[in-house]
């Protein structure tokens, strides 16, 4: 089975453990990686043979146009990351679509690519940022990935489908590429990369994604950042946490990704979704809609998910109407 391999290009210091710690007008000051980390990044997936998408944010994309040049010449897949890795639910609508158009503009000038994906900092499409998906839908995008349906301190839906779905708001629909999961316990557990596949055993990664692949029959989605593969990235103070987060095994994550690389089948979103579309007339899921009605409840785990077969869409069923709008920030 094919399985979504994706990279959020961004430097070191752009993670959103060191907001407090770095101020953007800084970043031109600290020395820069993330050229040298995404050319290994290129040169593994070309000794791999994998095509990926890579969601570049807008300010890299403006220092260093030639490296996103390289990234389409490989045949990549080219989506935008945001323009200043700003958290969307501290952005206002108006905000937001500003910082997607720049971007946009940033990756398009130097690739001369069309972008149509987006995947927000942090996984920062929650709750009370769910309106972000409208202004996506209108702004021409088709594909998101920034929602990841755990519990965190920081981000997620625990509620939201787990898997490969669209989703509907009064802009149209547009499709969702959640983070992946798997079920334990009746709780959805990360297993979709970044620091989870860092912090944990490789072991837990390879079993996770056979049984997401075999069991649910489930393509899994992938990430990883160039920095995870850069051990002699420069340190920054910050909280004990963020650094534990950040720091931990960065000189192992290469050997755990080439592991991965051959342990696993993988390809574009855009490769992903033409298959889907193939196997199945994708159903819509309304967000608001569902909310907004009686019958309404979380998605029944095991159950729907289960019987639905491979690339399936939406484990919730179609709302009887469609809303008015997306919901609005809560």
């Amino acid at each position: 089975m094919l399985n979504v391999m994706t990279v959020d290009v961004e430097d070191y210091f752009h993670a959103s453990a060191f907001a407090d710690s770095v101020s953007p007008a800084d970043w031109t000051t600290l020395q820069s990686r993330v050229v040298r980390n995404t050319d290994r990044l290129l040169e593994i997936f070309d000794h791999a043979g994998v095509r990926a998408t890579f969601f570049v944010l807008g300010w890299v994309a403006e220092q260093f146009p030639d490296l996103i040049s390289r990234i389409a010449q490989a045949g990549h897949e080219l989506a935008s990351h945001s323009y200043d890795h700003g958290l969307v639910y501290h952005k206002t609508p108006e905000v937001f679509r500003a910082d997607l158009r720049r971007a946009a503009a940033a990756i398009e000038s130097a690739a001369g690519v069309k972008v149509e994906g987006f995947r927000a900092p942090t996984f920062s499409i929650t709750e009370r940022s769910l309106w972000a998906l409208d202004t996506l839908i209108s702004e021409g995008y088709t594909f998101d990935s920034s929602i990841y349906p755990i519990r965190h301190d920081r981000y997620g839906i625990p509620a939201w489908p787990r898997h490969v779905h669209r989703v509907g708001c009064a802009s149209g629909s547009l499709w969702e590429l959640p983070g992946s999961t798997i079920r334990h316990l009746g709780i959805n557990v990360p297993m979709g990369g970044g620091g989870y596949f860092r912090l944990l055993p490789y072991q837990w990664t390879r079993y996770a994604i056979r049984r997401l692949n075999k069991k649910e029959q489930r393509p899994a989605v992938f990430y990883i950042h160039p920095w995870e593969i850069d051990p002699e990235q420069p340190r920054i103070r910050t909280g004990v946490v963020s650094t534990f987060r950040h720091y931990s095994n960065l000189d192992q994550t290469e050997q755990r990704l080439l592991r991965l690389l051959k342990d696993f089948r993988f390809c574009t979103v855009s490769d992903l979704l033409a298959e889907t579309g193939k196997a199945r007339k994708p159903a819509t899921f309304y967000p608001q809609a569902e909310r907004n009605s009686e019958n309404w409840s979380a998605p029944p785990p095991n159950t729907e998910e289960q019987r639905a077969g491979p690339m399936a869409d939406s484990l919730l069923p179609l709302p009887r109407h469609a809303p008015s709008k997306c919901p609005s920030d809560m």
